[in-house]
């Protein structure tokens, strides 16, 4: 039986969904590098960390923070990436502003090469031309999003190699997260 893959989003029409800001630690201070999260890539463990609001609102299961798009989860979804995907992910606790619960921050660490350029609506890299010497082979437009199951291998979630903004996931995770009842997340098979 094909697998198939999801796209794990935020789902911006959540009734009353709060907004937040970028991870500090403790003390208030930025995080240095907010890009290390969606990076694709293992981190060391950032000690305790605090995500203020920049709008309050009804917490989620599922968000993304304002600038980088680092994801931040609740305890009930944590528990599922731990249990279905342990090797692909790391997950911090974080204090978010105004909630007794646990949230984490979720760090996706697989990469896979699987970006299926025909199938998509559009899919173009960066050249020598767009002057951006850092990105050329990347790419710099990804819209309809398909990829090629075929890469995929085993893993139950990653980012796309070259477009790191999507958190894959396979279907026995997006079936496992939605039977806890997600709010703030939602699916777009790719």
């Amino acid at each position: 039986m094909p697998r198939h893959f999801f796209e794990l989003d935020i789902d911006i029409d959540a009734p009353g969904r709060w907004y937040l800001r970028e991870p500090t630690d403790l003390d208030g201070k930025p995080v240095p590098d907010i890009w290390t999260f969606v990076s694709g890539k293992t981190v060391t463990d950032p000690g305790p960390l605090r995500v203020p609001l920049s709008r309050p609102g009804s917490p989620l299961d599922f968000d993304k923070t304002t600038v980088a798009g680092t994801p931040i989860v609740s305890g009930r979804i944590a528990s599922v990436f731990r249990a279905l995907a342990s090797n692909d992910v790391q997950l911090f606790p974080v204090e978010v502003q105004g909630q007794a619960e646990p949230f984490y921050l979720l760090n996706v660490m697989r990469v896979i090469r699987c970006i299926d350029d025909a199938a998509c609506e559009e899919a173009r890299l960066w050249t020598p031309e767009d002057g951006r010497p850092d990105k050329v082979g990347e790419y710099h437009v990804v819209s309809g999003l398909r990829i090629d199951t075929t890469k995929v291998s085993n893993a139950a979630v990653f980012r796309p190699w070259g477009y790191l903004l999507p958190i894959i996931v396979d279907g026995q995770l997006k079936d496992a997260l939605e039977q806890t009842g997600i709010v703030g997340g939602q699916f777009v098979e790719v």
